[in-house]
């Protein structure tokens, strides 16, 4: 025992390159080793045509030695010593292996007969095929190329398992004589090396003569290869994990490789408008397993190309806004298609403007999502509460969320926050995959479903426990959810891709950050998540850096290369068929007289009933409102009629040209119905800064207001000053002088609404 145990535990300790390969071991990358040479990590597997190679030209007798051969000893003593230099070394390649381990001493009679002693010591301990490893993954092959691995990939950008019986010879020469590979230079002798093992080859019947022809006929390598850099950044997050090791990633290398075409050629277009740098993840939604990632694009040192722009942190833009939705659900405080308010809107200082700049004075909550509007998701975050979404943020392990609610206001929900692409495809995936389980199991939900995701082939996700309690969120809300996002209108060019048969369904939702600096899309199916972040790594704005221009095209091309997937299956275990009103998306009251049947969450059983519609006593023509004080009950009409606050129905009619307000009262009737007023201009509290004209002069301001009754007469006053009246339409132009203001409204019935102003020229 004390002389199998008399050599170091670890033979070779020089430091190695850092390796990533795909799920099925296709070489990704690799980082070279700390002391500069391309040193792969200790392979234990020999190829067989290597083998017979190294055999053959090295040692033919090295499954019977013991470690030394005798032989081969004595002829080397004889031949050196008539010649009176060293001509032959007779070592074997176990001696061989124990020379490498020794840093190559200085040759010499006594260091060959140490050789033989630990080569004995090695034989004893090792198996001949780990010896024969332990010789191909650290013998010199030319250069700073060390190890059959990487010389494989230097010389011939190849698997070390794909070489040729002529590539493989070349290898096994090279070692005994590695100075001769250099480009342009040495190519006649290391030709005729190689050529004399694959003659010895065919003489020994390990290849036959078609194989020896066509071997002698194929070129050696001019120059060495770069080694395949698939997945650079992959590979740089590896190697601050596991520095030095191969690591056998989740990683499909077709689809990686299909992804970073993609992203080099939207590169090419988005660089002509000074956008540089993108990201994409795809993770498979069943094993939480990386299958893409690219961290960057091909761009150059000036742009950053070498961060990895996976884990940094960005401005989220819209794309937190599926989660307020589901959390809404979640709650009950809305059903899928309840609607929220338009309009214009401040909060204190904030004023939450929508992208295009319109308003709709009312929209399904479901249409908001999918069309992205900015003024109703504030409306509906500071209806929902803002500390109570932020708590819910904070459960999804967003880890840049680094602040407390106060601190991001409600801006929180149109980017006020950052985010990473990673975090955000996790949360992503843990909604999908919650839905799935919910339907594979008997309707059951995971304790660890919101878990991180890996890239390490060997790794296996727990899920952990089964349980009845939802996780986070119900599945009926995620799967209602997943519902609007599949509306989003697709981008340009693919307009018409639902009246497809093989289209897609799949949930995305863009972003854009404040500025233009971000571009966010993030879509997924039943079985992939795919995440895509686009700008400048440096925060660059850009004009036309928006979601749906400049990610969503290649998250729509990314999902192309993917396979297809089916919809989520309904989960009806935590859904109810109700009756909704068409028009408002509540529950139907005993007003509404455009209902259906529609699956809603659960915890929507709680929500109120349709507020908007009201039962009118109209006339038979429906022109007027009246009451038995005016007609005679049997002309009277009970008709159910669709109300909307003044200031959403003012925006509202722009958009639905059927909508038809709540008829005045006849003329002769007694009593009428509730009056409201609203300001639409000027917002509470509003800085305004007087335009002037090409003569210098300021402009005026005009005034507007949303009156239930237009017909009415209202008095404006400008701090108690009396300004005129208006009828019909509810506009009045001012030149108020600067400084605050006060403006009142009184219309003919009494009621009076203020708004506070200040005036700059």
């Amino acid at each position: 025992m004390a002389y199998y145990f008399s050599l170091p535990k670890q033979l070779f300790k020089d430091p190695t390159a850092t390796v990533i390969t795909s799920k099925n071991k296709e070489l990704l990358g690799a980082q070279i080793a700390s002391d500069g040479q391309w040193r792969f990590p200790q392979n234990d597997t020999v190829p067989e045509k290597f083998k017979t190679c190294i055999l053959q030209f090295e040692d033919e007798y090295f499954k019977f030695h013991p470690g030394f051969n005798p032989i081969s000893i004595f002829k080397a003593l004889r031949d050196n010593l008539k010649s009176g230099n060293v001509k032959r070394g007779g070592s074997t390649l176990t001696q061989q292996v124990i020379r490498l381990s020794r840093k190559n001493q200085k040759r010499s009679y006594f260091e060959k007969a140490i050789e033989i002693i630990l080569a004995t010591r090695l034989e004893f301990r090792a198996s001949k095929n780990k010896i024969l490893a332990y010789y191909s993954s650290n013998a010199p092959f030319g250069g700073n190329v060390v190890g059959l691995d990487a010389a494989s990939w230097r010389y011939f950008n190849r698997n070390p398992h794909e070489l040729s019986w002529a590539e493989s010879a070349l290898l096994a020469v090279l070692p005994n004589a590695p100075s001769l590979i250099y480009p342009g230079k040495n190519h006649e002798q290391l030709l005729k090396k190689r050529n004399l093992l694959l003659k010895k080859l065919f003489q020994n019947k390990a290849i036959d003569k078609l194989t020896y022809q066509l071997s002698i006929a194929e070129p050696i390598p001019e120059k060495p290869y770069p080694l395949p850099q698939i997945a650079p950044h992959l590979l740089q997050k590896v190697s601050k994990l596991y520095n030095g090791k191969r690591v056998r990633t989740s990683v499909d290398v077709h689809l990686q490789k299909s992804i970073n075409a993609l992203v080099e050629s939207h590169y090419n277009q988005l660089s002509q408008n000074g956008i540089y740098n993108a990201a994409v993840l795809v993770l498979d939604v069943k094993t939480r397993k990386v299958l893409a990632y690219v961290g960057n694009t091909p761009t150059d040192k000036a742009h950053e190309k070498d961060v990895d722009i996976m884990d940094k942190p960005r401005s989220t833009g819209s794309i937190l806004k599926p989660f307020l939705y589901t959390a809404m659900l979640d709650a009950g405080d809305i059903l899928p298609n309840t609607l929220v308010a338009d309009v214009p809107t401040q909060f204190g200082s904030y004023n939450p403007e929508n992208y295009s700049k319109t308003y709709d004075g009312a929209v399904p909550a479901s249409r908001a999502l999918s069309r992205s509007l900015n003024v109703p998701s504030v409306r509906m975050l500071q209806e929902f509460g803002l500390d109570r979404f932020h708590h819910y943020l904070k459960a999804l392990h967003l880890k840049d969320l680094k602040y407390d609610a106060n601190h991001y206001g409600l801006s929180l929900i149109l980017g006020g926050a950052e985010s990473n692409l990673w975090d955000l495809c996790k949360n992503y995936a843990a909604l999908s995959s919650t839905l799935n389980h919910f339907s594979e199991s008997s309707s059951e939900y995971f304790s660890n479903e919101f878990c991180e995701p890996t890239f390490f082939a060997s790794e296996t996700i727990d899920f952990g426990k089964k349980m009845n309690e939802k996780t986070l969120f119900d599945a009926a809300s995620i799967y209602l959810t997943y519902e609007s996002m599949k509306e989003v209108n697709r981008p340009e060019g693919d307009e018409n891709w639902e009246f497809f048969d093989g289209s897609k369904q799949i949930a995305w939702k863009t972003g854009t950050s404040f500025g233009f600096r971000d571009a966010w899309a993030i879509g997924t199916t039943k079985d992939y998540v795919v995440g895509v972040w686009v700008g400048n790594a440096d925060g660059e704005g850009r004009p036309g850096l928006v979601g749906v221009q400049a990610a969503a095209p290649l998250l729509f091309d990314v999902f192309e290369v993917l396979p297809r997937s089916n919809w989520f299956s309904k989960p009806f275990d935590e859904m109810q068929e109700v009756e909704i009103c068409k028009k408002s998306g509540y529950r139907a009251s005993q007003n509404c007289d455009d209902v259906e049947m529609t699956y809603i969450q659960l915890s929507g059983l709680k929500t109120k009933a349709c507020p908007f519609h009201i039962m009118a006593h109209v006339d038979a023509t429906e022109t007027y409102q009246v009451n038995a004080s005016c007609e005679d009950l049997g002309q009277i009409r009970n008709q159910s009629w669709f109300v909307l606050p003044p200031l959403m129905a003012y925006y509202y009619k722009t958009k639905n040209p059927f909508y038809k307000p709540l008829p005045k009262f006849r003329s002769d009737c007694l009593g009428n119905s509730a009056i409201t007023m609203e300001f639409i201009y000027p917002e509470e509290d509003n800085h305004i800064f007087l335009a002037k004209d090409f003569d210098g002069k300021p402009n005026g301001l005009i005034l507007k207001i949303a009156h239930s009754k237009p017909e009415a007469t209202l008095f404006w006053y400008l701090d108690e000053t009396f300004m005129g009246s208006t009828k019909d339409i509810h506009e009045l132009a001012l030149m108020p002088r600067e400084g605050a203001h006060i403006i009142t409204v009184v219309d003919e019935f009494g009621n009076e609404v203020k708004r506070k102003m200040t005036i700059s020229k």
